[in-house]
């Protein structure tokens, strides 16, 4: 029910922009975040966006991205992006979009997740 897309190849200091497409139902109020995992690491919040059940485009980071990175949605595509810019090495990893009833930075509180896309940044 969700399909993350964008992932690919940056040199340290370009872009990308991962998108999130939603099926199935609307996901307007769910929080939707962005997670990311690293080869031989767990599983760690990058970024998340409220619900319209909540305080409406409240956001947040992990402190590691803030400034860099920019959560947002569409819900008339039902789509949820992550633009991140400045990339750094040490943002490869494995990025995992994901729905949760309520807003949280922790991966329990998600039980709707999509596959994944490979982000790789060369130094």
């Amino acid at each position: 029910q969700l399909q993350a897309s964008g992932g690919g190849l940056v040199q340290a200091g370009g872009s990308l922009r991962l998108s999130c497409a939603a099926s199935g139902r609307a996901f307007v109020s769910y929080a939707m975040g962005w997670f990311r995992q690293a080869p031989g690491k767990e599983r760690e919040f990058v970024a998340v966006l409220a619900g319209a059940s909540w305080f409406e485009g409240g956001r947040d980071y992990a402190d590691s991205v803030k400034g860099r990175f920019t959560i947002s949605r569409d819900n008339a595509k039902n789509t949820v992006y992550l633009q991140m810019n400045s990339l750094k090495p040490e943002d490869t990893a494995v990025y995992y979009c994901a729905a949760a009833p309520g807003y949280s930075t922790n991966p329990v509180a998600y039980k709707i997740w999509g596959q994944g896309t490979q982000v790789t940044v060369s130094s």
